[in-house]
């Protein structure tokens, strides 16, 4: 009986350690199959879980609200986020060709929820250099593991009364808004 058992988690055990070395692999080689697995994976799994309470003060993921280039449609991604003085940094292990980023891209600005605070921010895609001290150590060997070289740096924008800038938050709150995949999470 002990036998059978040892057996059936040793298996497991195996099994789960080649798909985390898969992973890995996919990763570091941008593999563009197999990138399209993984985000297909966090897109209809991963991200419908994290939706829930992502953003919300306790929760270890943040949510980016943007408007489709093409679509128009409001859709909400969770993301990954790292202080950076007063604005934040996401790496991006899928690089920068990921929907929402594109998304946010084309806008010029988004809606950033952390910790319960909504920010106005704006894109722009900074050297790893500028990137990695904002970075906790295992955060940075995480990067070094999955060969993240693309890093994202969201700008707040200081709102106004009536301005621009609050018009742009609004525009994120309104409407149902629809998971995408969730490539700035952290693996």
């Amino acid at each position: 009986m002990w036998t059978w058992i040892l057996w059936v988690v040793g298996t497991l055990l195996v099994l789960g350690l080649a798909a985390f070395a898969a992973l890995v692999l996919v990763m570091r080689t941008k593999n563009r199959r197999g990138l399209a697995v993984v985000r297909r994976f966090n897109r209809r799994v991963t991200n419908r879980r994290t939706l829930r309470d992502a953003g919300e003060p306790g929760s270890s993921n943040d949510l980016i609200r943007h408007v489709g280039r093409r679509s128009g449609v409001r859709y909400a991604t969770p993301i990954g986020v790292y202080r950076m003085d007063d604005d934040f940094l996401v790496y991006l292990p899928y690089g920068t060709g990921v929907d929402w980023l594109r998304n946010v891209r084309a806008a010029g600005s988004a809606e950033l929820r952390v910790d319960g605070q909504s920010y106005v921010v704006t894109p722009e895609i900074i050297e790893p250099a500028a990137a990695l001290p904002y970075l906790t150590a295992v955060d940075r060997r995480v990067a070094r593991l999955f060969k993240v070289t693309d890093f994202l740096a969201l700008r707040r924008v200081v709102t106004g009364s009536g301005g621009a800038a609050s018009a742009a938050a609004a525009a994120g709150q309104d409407g149902p808004a629809a998971a995408r995949d969730g490539a700035g999470a952290a693996p």
